[in-house]
Order: C-alpha cells, then sequence, then structure tokens
C-alpha cells in the first residue's frame, strides 16, 4: 500500500471522529506521551513502540509534562510533612 493512500484513508477517519487532525507519525508521540503521562510503565510503552530498549524511549518521549512536576513536589512533601499538608495550607 502506498503510503499517501495510508494516509488519506487516516485523514478520513479522523474527520469522521471529529478529533483535531494530526499527522499520523504524530499518533506515537500521542500514544507514548499520554501513556508515560498516566502512569504507564516506561518499559510496557518502549515494548509496544518496538524499542530495543527504554533507554530509546526515554530520550525520544519523556519530557517535562505541565503538572507532572508539580504532582511530585506534592507527593514529596506529603513525606515531610504528612499526607494531608496541602489542606492545611
Amino acid at each position: 500500500m502506498h503510503p499517501d493512500t495510508i494516509t488519506r484513508r487516516f485523514n478520513r477517519m479522523v474527520d469522521l471522529a471529529d478529533v483535531p487532525r494530526i499527522r499520523l507519525h504524530d499518533v506515537r508521540h500521542t500514544y507514548a506521551t499520554l501513556a508515560l503521562d498516566n502512569g504507564e510503565d516506561l518499559k510496557v510503552v518502549s515494548d509496544r513502540l518496538g524499542h530495543a530498549n527504554v533507554t530509546v524511549t526515554a530520550q525520544i518521549y519523556t519530557h517535562r509534562s505541565v503538572g507532572k512536576d508539580r504532582q511530585s513536589a506534592e507527593r514529596i512533601a506529603g513525606q515531610f510533612f504528612g499526607k494531608d499538608w496541602a489542606m492545611r495550607a
């Protein structure tokens, strides 16, 4: 099958689904980002993407996601001040 045929079919499905249009290649990045942001194991994501090792996945697909740094800081602060510390502040 010609690559342009696949792209046209993908774009048609995206239009029918009434979701924002992205490039077919971006689906891979979107999957990896959403999976990792939702706590999926890096090794699982790496395997699903077909990477030889998790280092490749980490270098390409992991980045600072909005809000993740705050969640991490709050979890660590909870270790120091107790889990309900944020409610007292």
